[in-house]
């Protein structure tokens, strides 16, 4: 599993390290002033950077949305999820045994009993349903983007893919 660790870099800005479930080691430091600075370090020797990238804010802005699925999201991705300080959107595929297929958000009172939002609900024909209403249904296979804090959003999908919160 992929680990992301922040520290803070007093006078400088923000540091982020992620360990990927590959292996490789991605340093990306946040400077204050919005300048980006990604390194990658070597397999082998985790303490050794075989690369920089030095990015200003609107390449980052640029990048991070390439990266985020904003701009194009491959077709066979079934899980995203982008963070705003402390909200989330996630998108995940309902599974083919998921208790709430055939039933509506409304059903599910998914609002209520989590406090995550569906936001949109692309079915498997590619049709987007775009701020989705109560009558909404819960087909099989769509894709749900979803709204809210983390565990909010852990919860709606709990409870749209196993009938628990």
């Amino acid at each position: 599993m992929s680990t992301i660790r922040e520290t803070d870099l007093p006078g400088i800005g923000r540091k982020f390290q992620i360990d990927t479930r590959g292996g490789d080691k991605l340093v990306i430091i946040v400077h204050d002033d919005g300048k980006r600075e990604m390194h990658h370090f070597d397999y082998n020797d985790p303490d050794e950077s075989i690369s920089m990238v030095t990015l200003d804010d609107s390449e980052a802005r640029r990048v991070g949305a390439i990266l985020g699925g904003m701009v194009y999201m491959p077709k066979a991705l079934e899980k995203v999820d982008v963070a705003f300080d402390e909200m989330v959107i996630e998108w995940f595929k309902v599974e083919p045994e998921a208790r709430s297929i055939g039933k509506t958000i409304g059903d599910l009172h998914i609002r209520k009993r989590t406090g995550a939002a569906i936001i949109a609900v692309i079915l498997k024909n590619q049709a987007k349903v775009v701020n989705p209403g109560p009558e909404q249904i819960i087909h099989k296979g769509a894709t749900l983007v979803v709204l809210g804090e983390r565990g909010q959003v852990k919860a709606c999908k709990r409870l749209i893919n196993d009938g628990s919160m």
